[in-house]
């Protein structure tokens, strides 16, 4: 006997079950179709496969931008570098010029001088530095004379960038060595965080310059 609901005063449908056929019926309910070896499957090694590759570009431009965001939390410029030889980390700095007041404490130099010291050596042959802004002409010239393999950076700086923008001091073509660039790893992240730190630096000395012209006497 089919089994029936209410669904207006006067009209009653028979009850479905989750097939779509009602209880009691003789008609023949669908069936699932048959996996054979033609059907898709899950890949066996998909559950093995990495979500993050642990030896990209973006992975260690992401470590770069951790160390960025101390720099931005002491009030320093927020650039930070990471290094990476024979595929670890072997050196990580940001920017502490404020912190140590000395001009030369960038992030790029300081974890220059870490990874020198894990290498024990100064020549940094077949090693990568990662830094979230495009290095100065001071930082360049180091990492040439590091005889570092490769430079990645996040964010160009079109008015003193040395790796393309407003020079290239990095393939300089009479110097006796010259790193690989790669340019513009996650730039948009990078930017950003340099572009809220300046705002509000400009926000600041505006806000300085209105107190001090209104306390004048």
């Amino acid at each position: 006997m089919r089994q029936y609901r209410m669904v207006g005063r006067d009209s009653v449908e028979p009850k479905l079950d989750f097939l779509g056929t009602s209880h009691g019926s003789t008609e023949s309910r669908p069936t699932l179709p048959a996996l054979t070896d033609a059907s898709p499957r899950m890949p066996m090694n998909a559950a093995q496969d990495p979500l993050i590759d642990l030896q990209s570009d973006h992975y260690f431009m992401g470590e770069a931008l951790r160390q960025a965001a101390r720099a931005l939390a002491a009030a320093e410029t927020p650039v930070g570098t990471v290094i990476v030889l024979q595929g670890r980390i072997v050196a990580r700095a940001f920017n502490q010029v404020e912190t140590l007041k000395d001009a030369t404490a960038h992030a790029e130099m300081l974890a220059i001088t870490q990874a020198e010291e894990a290498a024990g050596d100064w020549r940094l042959a077949g090693a990568t530095l990662y830094v979230t802004k495009e290095p100065c002409p001071m930082c360049a010239g180091a990492m040439v004379h590091a005889r570092l393999l490769r430079v990645v950076f996040g964010a160009a700086d079109p008015k003193a960038g040395a790796a393309g923008s407003a020079l290239n001091l990095l393939q300089f073509p009479t110097l006796n060595h010259r790193c690989q660039i790669t340019p513009g790893i996650r730039e948009a992240e990078c930017r950003e965080l340099l572009r809220g730190f300046f705002a509000e630096r400009r926000a600041a000395a505006g806000l300085k310059k209105l107190r001090a012209r209104t306390e004048r006497p």
